[in-house]
């Protein structure tokens, strides 16, 4: 069955790598990016190196506040210009002023820096990482080399270039460091039951769980053979009380060894089983094995000790002997402290200890049979009977003891409370009197005051009753405390956001407002030669600046937000608009004096367009079509960043 499906899957790669080498390079139009910062379309890169750039990267981001993509594809299209590819690809993912994209090409062999111009990082900068970092690693074909030396580059320049030797051993050690954490968690994932079937990649080779799942299988099975001829000892030497555990372990661990072999045997058959199916069922037969295993384990240690203590018998004896009559001779105390608690709580807030003494004394009533047994045992010269005795006696003890020591712990967790709560009541009597003082419009307060008001009085009384719950009552306060004081923080903080935007919202409308003029003037006065793009930024910026208008008193947060937002269209207004006019310009021979003006104004178009004329631009002609400016830095919304200035219109790239 094996031989035959290898043959398959062998002629199955045979056509699929005849496939792969016959087709050609993919072209790749701009990309939408995702969360992660490295997006490998050509699948160049392995996991590891991925996992190691996408690390570095976010590393860059922390240490500088730049952010950096890596995209590799195998040829770019639509456009195919390297530099408007990438630039493209900016724009269509928001990117801002800080954040910058290597798009590599691998089979085109092409690649760009996309920046804004008016990022932290200077065009020469730029262009200076491009051709002394990426391009020696493009043209080796180290692919995730080039995205680490781009973000080495920007790390440099954001610092100033200084630092030397030293910073470079310092952003090694660290992307080391990085790069082994995020192996040590990738492989600690990856090994958990089902991990490689879900990600469809495995850190273990198949063969090797294989070794390891028959190994486990071997070592568990002889583990059970040697425990089941230890219990024959021990019941021999303890007797059968002694070693029921043991025996029930056993059992236990033969039956999950008969479910692992068969599991292992559903690989053996004539059934085809998937490589999914046999990496979950191997992880199975291990972690059955080590289960097994580590209670057999136990056991046997278990009775080591036993053994011990027989062949110390007497000396065990006299010592759990001791810390019994230690333990009893505390029983009136412990029945006092709870008395005197029964006085002062109500019986609800004793409940996890009202039986305690007794339970105490009925543990010390055990020890005491179990301890004169041991000391005939012990007189007699059988050790081993003894030591089931003393050890019997010994856990006894031990729970008498936490019985006890519980009372005395409930005490002291009473006066704390009491001792907090009285802290809470006068932290919240002055939340009460703030919340009362500060402005409410939404109403968001009132219902908060009062649960505060009612948890406060409920917890007076568990404070100061007659049967008091301090326990309760504090778990009341901090309860009320966390809903005031988040009540109060929200309410506070939405105050002093709209504070601080009262403060700079007029001076915002008014520069929107200036903004939006020169935009307009501007494209009026050339409306020839400006395309639909640049008018239709124009037109939302005006409508947006309505909004900011009619929502600055009820909502100052939203109308800073709308007034920036309208700056901003106006802003790429008048970029896209000088973008058109000058391709206009450039687009043939500006020699024609009066005529030139007309047409920019749009008014000797009817006889440019009846004319025929010779000039042509990439953003339309005569006010029709698109603009064709250059990528802008920046577009508002989006899900990545936000531009408020600059363009990437930076020469620079190239082949490799």
């Amino acid at each position: 069955m094996r031989s035959r499906l290898t043959s398959v899957v062998a002629v199955s790669l045979a056509v699929l790598i005849g496939v792969a080498v016959a087709a050609p390079a993919a072209a790749t139009e701009p990309v939408t990016l995702d969360e992660t910062r490295v997006l490998d379309a050509s699948d160049v890169l392995t996991d590891a190196q991925e996992a190691r750039l996408d690390t570095r990267l976010a590393q860059l981001q922390d240490d500088t506040g730049l952010g950096l993509w890596v995209v590799y594809v195998d040829d770019f299209t639509d456009p195919s210009s390297a530099e408007d590819w990438a630039n493209a690809t900016a724009e269509r993912n928001n990117l801002g002023p800080n954040q910058y994209l290597l798009a590599v090409a691998t089979e085109g062999r092409a690649y760009y820096l996309s920046a804004d111009s008016s990022g932290p990082i200077s065009p020469d900068a730029v262009a200076r990482i491009e051709q002394e970092r990426v391009l020696p690693a493009l043209s080796n074909d180290d692919w995730a080399g080039a995205g680490t030396a781009a973000a080495d580059g920007l790390q440099e320049a954001r610092s100033g270039g200084g630092g030397g030797g030293l910073v470079w051993v310092v952003v090694i050690v660290v992307a080391a460091l990085a790069a082994l954490v995020v192996w040590a968690l990738v492989r600690r994932r990856r090994r958990r039951r089902g991990a490689g079937a879900a990600s469809g990649k495995a850190q273990v080779p198949l063969e090797e769980l294989e070794r390891q799942a028959g190994a486990a299988l071997v070592r568990t099975d002889d583990a059970i053979s040697t425990s089941t001829q230890e219990l024959g000892f021990a019941k021999a030497e303890f007797g059968d009380a002694a070693t029921g555990e043991f025996e029930q372990a056993i059992a236990e661990a033969r039956a999950s060894l008969q479910q692992a072999f068969a599991l292992q045997q559903k690989m053996d058959d004539e059934t085809p089983d998937s490589p999914e199916q046999r990496r979950a069922w191997y992880a199975e037969i291990l972690e059955r094995s080590r289960a097994a295993e580590a209670a057999l384990v136990e056991k046997a240690g278990a009775f080591e000790a036993l053994r011990d203590l027989a062949a110390n018998a007497p000396e065990a004896l006299a010592r759990v002997q001791q810390r019994r009559a230690e333990v009893g001779a505390r029983a009136a105390e412990s029945d006092a402290r709870l008395t005197q608690l029964r006085a002062a709580y109500r019986a609800e807030a004793l409940s996890a200890v009202a039986d305690n003494p007794e339970q105490a004394r009925d543990r010390l009533t055990f020890a005491d049979a179990r301890l004169a047994e041991a000391q005939r045992e012990v007189a007699a010269g059988d050790g081993a009977a003894a030591a089931v005795g003393i050890r019997a006696a010994e856990q006894a003890v031990a729970q008498a003891t936490q019985l006890q020591d519980a009372i005395t712990k409930l005490a002291a967790d009473f006066e704390a409370a009491e001792r907090d709560g009285a802290a809470l009541v006068t932290e919240l009597e002055a939340d009460l009197a703030a919340a009362a003082a500060t402005p409410d419009p939404d109403a968001r307060l009132a219902p908060v005051i009062a649960a505060t008001r009612q948890n406060l009085d409920a917890a007076r009384e568990d404070l100061t009753g007659a049967h008091r719950d301090p326990l309760a009552a504090l778990t009341l306060l901090e309860r009320a405390n966390t809903a005031i004081d988040g009540a109060l923080g929200q309410v506070r903080e939405a105050q002093q956001r709209a504070d601080r935007a009262r403060s700079v919202l007029s001076q915002t409308l008014l520069q929107a407002r200036a903004q939006i003029s020169a935009a307009e003037d501007f494209i009026t006065a050339r409306r020839g030669a400006v395309g639909a793009t640049a008018r239709t930024r124009l037109a939302e910026a005006g409508a947006t600046l309505v909004q900011a208008t009619q929502a600055q008193d009820g909502d100052p947060e939203r109308a800073l937000a709308l007034a920036q937002r309208a700056a901003s269209l106006a802003e790429e207004a008048t970029r896209r608009a000088q973008s058109d006019v000058g391709s206009f310009a450039g687009g043939g021979n500006a020699g024609g004096g009066g005529d030139f003006g007309g047409m920019l104004g749009g008014i000797i178009m009817g006889s440019l367009l009846s004319g025929g004329g010779s000039r042509r631009s990439s953003g339309g002609f005569g006010g029709f079509g698109g603009g064709s400016s250059r990528r802008s830095g920046g577009r508002s919304g989006g899900s990545i960043g936000r531009s408020s200035g600059g363009s990437r219109s930076r020469r620079g790239g190239g082949r490799f």
